[in-house]
């Protein structure tokens, strides 16, 4: 929103002839520190919406590292009993084996 010259000494006009001229610096004052106030306001809200905006981030991140660490340390092996055995498969001689027809052209 801009305002021209000659609104803004119509403005001007409005207040003095309004509220006169012995109360404009009390207006002035009033309006200046009104400002600063709500300056302060807008900083506190940005300020707090990046505390709440970063915040989240990091804790993914701690979580991400976590689950990082945890997965590395993990041995499925770790859980089975001690006199458990993985059996092998025989292995068997193909040569020795007559149901083996070998690879089939046609």
């Amino acid at each position: 929103m801009e305002l021209s010259l000659g609104e803004m000494l119509m403005i001007a006009l409005a207040i003095v002839v309004l509220f006169g001229p012995d109360k404009l610096p009390q207006i002035a004052r009033d309006l200046g520190q009104g400002v600063r106030k709500m300056r302060g306001a807008v900083e506190d809200v940005k300020t707090e919406i990046l505390k709440e905006t970063d915040n989240p981030v990091a804790e993914i991140k701690r979580e991400i590292d976590k689950v990082k660490k945890a997965a590395q340390d993990y041995n499925p092996m770790a859980d089975l009993p001690k006199d458990y055995a993985v059996p092998a498969e025989p292995k068997v001689n193909l040569a020795d084996d007559d149901s083996h027809d070998g690879p089939v052209s046609r």
